[in-house]
């Protein structure tokens, strides 16, 4: 049972938000993104991870590819986790997941959530720039360059990696 002077001591607590995503990619190892309608820029499937209702990082990224992209796949190790500053929001950790290489069968399968996002398409590492904005281009470089490296997960602030 939780006392009030607890409860009143955990309400007082700072705040962070949590969000996960899956990176995904394709045969020519081009990144899967998708185009949201509430916001500028490009993302990868995922989004805030609902902690309240107990859900862990692993099991959002997993909720959100299946809502988002309408894809059950079982996300793979960790690759990267961000701690990103936000002006008038509380700072968000960020985990990135492997998603895996998805087959020609699993590209046609795709079926986008139509209330958040309008498009999905496969880019090569090289024109990322063009399309994630601020911490999010940093964190997807990094993902990718644990999986070609073969090293552990990156640990990043703001999208910069801090481990190295």
């Amino acid at each position: 049972m939780t006392t009030p002077d607890y409860a009143t001591y955990i309400a007082g607590l700072p705040r962070v938000l949590a969000g996960a995503a899956a990176l995904f990619r394709d045969a020519r190892d081009r990144v899967l993104i998708v185009e949201p309608n509430y916001r500028e820029g490009w993302a990868l499937p995922g989004g805030t991870i609902e902690s309240e209702d107990g859900e862990t990082p692993r099991q959002g990224a997993w909720r959100e590819t299946l809502e988002e992209i309408g894809l059950d796949v079982r996300v793979g190790r960790l690759l990267a986790v961000d701690w990103v500053d936000g002006a008038g929001r509380p700072p968000i950790v960020a985990y990135l997941y492997d998603g895996g290489v998805l087959t020609e069968d699993d590209l046609k399968a795709i079926r986008l959530q139509e209330e958040e996002l309008v498009s999905w398409r496969l880019v090569p590492r090289e024109e990322l720039g063009g399309y994630l904005l601020g911490s999010l281009h940093g964190r997807v470089l990094a993902a990718l360059d644990v999986l070609a490296e073969g090293s552990g997960t990156a640990e990043l602030e703001n999208g910069r990696r801090v481990d190295r």
